[in-house]
């Protein structure tokens, strides 16, 4: 049955749903990468699609950007239609000149000033894991692609535009994160709840370093690295 926000009957999403969050990613990485696809949503132009990929069911998904964004299809797609993972790709800055453009990341964990984990279940942390399963299967399909595959803390940030005093330096300093992007420690904290699986894995698209960028182009059409990563776990990993 359909929900608020996903338009779709049981069964026809699978058990492993990749979730970037830019809805023309979605379609890209379907129209690119996946055969016999299904579109299953299309509420709020938020755009699912279910094919396969290697002969295996695997579904892709917007998420929208923030953590309250990604913390309603997460939520909605393990509690009601029986998703089992959610790996995140997305788009991150560097904190830290060794993660270049281009490089890609996944997340051991997430940090995040957010307020989500408390509101939603009464969690005190402000550091979310992703699940260890997952990891190790993205770890083993970027040996597998041969990707390198950078690993460290993500800050979850609930701002882009931040004026209060707190630099990006302090927050890497103070707090041992890489990159920054705005929606895994919300992914973490739901499949925490709910006894799910999930994962981040990122590309850098811009550094506060170097100060160098990448086009909204690029960053919808041209992660294609993580994408591989992502589907071939996608495609291979057994719940």
């Amino acid at each position: 049955m359909a929900t608020a926000h996903i338009n779709a009957e049981k069964g026809q999403i699978a058990k492993v749903v990749l979730m970037p969050g830019d809805p023309l990613r979605a379609k890209f990485i379907a129209e690119t990468f996946l055969k016999d696809v299904k579109q299953f949503n299309e509420v709020r132009n938020m755009f699912g699609y279910t094919g396969t990929y290697n002969g295996v069911e695997v579904s892709v998904m917007g998420s929208g950007m923030g953590q309250p964004s990604i913390g309603i299809y997460s939520y909605e797609l393990y509690s009601q239609y029986d998703v089992e993972a959610i790996i995140r790709i997305g788009s991150a800055g560097s904190y830290k000149e060794e993660l270049k453009v281009y490089d890609v990341v996944m997340g051991h964990s997430a940090y995040s000033e957010s307020s989500f984990a408390k509101i939603a279940f009464g969690y005190e942390e402000d550091i979310m894991e992703p699940s260890e399963k997952l990891n190790n299967a993205l770890r083993a399909s970027a040996e597998k692609l041969n990707i390198p595959l950078h690993e460290g803390r993500i800050h979850s940030s609930d701002v882009f535009y931040r004026d209060s005093g707190v630099t990006w330096q302090d927050l890497r300093d103070q707090h041992d994160v890489g990159c920054v992007e705005m929606e895994s420690f919300a992914l973490f904290t739901n499949a925490r709840k709910l006894g799910k699986h999930a994962a981040c894995i990122v590309t850098i698209s811009d550094s506060f370093v170097t100060e160098e960028v990448t086009s909204a182009e690029e960053r919808q059409n041209s992660f294609t690295k993580m994408m591989e990563i992502a589907l071939d776990t996608a495609s291979t990993i057994k719940f």
